[in-house]
């Protein structure tokens, strides 16, 4: 294998690991008409996969042209050498969330060349097959991350997946995601897990006074806490260094707040705000202003649909959506987040058509 392929996938994929993304990925390569072979240490993961069309049981003989190895983070290293010494002419890659740990578990495999990691920044809060969406990596980045001995072949080939399952390539070195992933999801998870912590033992009379800022700040903090161990055990590095900026940080901040130094505050307030900009915006774009718009919507069926026609009416593209319910009342309080200079257009058009809006 020494020249670039390029175009669509070739098969059959074998995929090791039938879980949320094992299983999506082999419901979106069927998607393109790809030949999908599954393998799982869970029979019952591999049938239920089967059963919703993410491919066929692997055959006890036969050569896949790619294998993706979708398995825990421990056993990635272990997976991987087993896929290139069982399939001398097959790609191997793998969705892990951390790179350098697999790539120095291969050490001078001499399949090392046909290796090359790959990570979809797609997930779910739930697990296992029957999470599993064809459109999960729809419009998402798809990290690839070859090293310098990688044959070209293998990396056009693991682009190729990414591309046949919906996703943006985004080729970059190993180590640099892996720096990335413990920016944008790995300190984060960290930093909402202990805020969560503080919920844990709340009173009852405090925890009715939640809202939908507190859900959106610990909504991470529900991901499946032996998975993590694994994920932040294997980033050790860059989470490290990640997180004594961050221990730095809090100690200005409670500096601050002991001495009452609103400048201070301000300060670091401000520098919150600017990273919440810094984000991409929709297709990758910058950011864009937004103002929130707030509907009361009675807690019944129907009546979300509702709002979204008469929004379609108007002529306003939603960009995002959440719903706060009233404790106290079967009513919600839906946000509806637009285009700063579409928002009192929206509130006068949703008014007129008999909303209760929230100015």
């Amino acid at each position: 294998m020494t020249e670039a392929t390029t175009g669509a996938v070739r098969g059959p994929v074998l995929v090791v690991g039938t879980g949320l993304l094992g299983t999506s990925i082999g419901l979106a390569l069927h998607r393109q008409g790809v030949e999908v072979w599954l393998r799982d240490v869970v029979a019952e993961n591999v049938r239920t996969a089967s059963q919703l069309g993410a491919g066929v049981p692997a055959p006890a003989e036969g050569a896949p042209a790619l294998v993706v190895v979708c398995v825990p983070p421990d056993l990635l290293g272990a997976e991987i050498g087993a896929a290139l010494a069982a399939h001398p002419d097959a790609v191997v890659t793998d969705v892990g969330s951390v790179k350098s740990a697999p790539l120095a578990a291969v050490g001078r495999h001499p399949g090392r060349h046909r290796y090359v990691g790959s990570h979809p920044m797609a997930g779910s809060e739930r697990s296992g097959p029957l999470a599993a969406s064809s459109s999960l990596f729809d419009g998402r980045p798809w990290a690839v991350t070859p090293h310098p001995d990688a044959d070209p072949g293998a990396i056009a080939a693991v682009i190729a997946l990414a591309e046949a399952c919906g996703a943006t390539a985004v080729p970059m070195a190993p180590e640099e995601h892996d720096l990335a992933v413990a920016r944008i999801s790995h300190v984060p998870h960290l930093l909402a897990v202990l805020v969560a912590g503080r919920l844990a033992d709340a009173p009852a009379e405090h925890l009715a006074l939640s809202g939908q800022g507190v859900r959106d700040v610990t909504r991470v903090a529900g991901g499946d806490p032996v998975l993590w161990e694994q994920i932040i055990e294997g980033n050790a590095p860059a989470v490290l260094g990640l997180l004594s900026e961050v221990r730095g940080q809090l100690e200005l901040l409670i500096e601050a707040v002991t001495a009452g130094e609103r400048d201070r505050l301000g300060a670091l307030l401000a520098r919150g705000q600017a990273g919440t900009q810094a984000i991409p915006g929709k297709h990758g774009g910058p950011t864009r202003p937004q103002r929130s718009v707030f509907v009361s919507v009675p807690d019944h069926p129907g009546e979300l649909a509702r709002l979204f026609a008469d929004a379609g009416a108007s002529d306003v593209n939603i960009e995002d959506i959440h719903i706060d319910h009233d404790p106290g009342r079967p009513v919600g309080l839906v946000e509806l987040l637009v285009e700063e200079a579409r928002a009192d257009h929206l509130l006068a058009s949703l008014e007129s058509r008999g909303w209760v809006t929230h100015r």
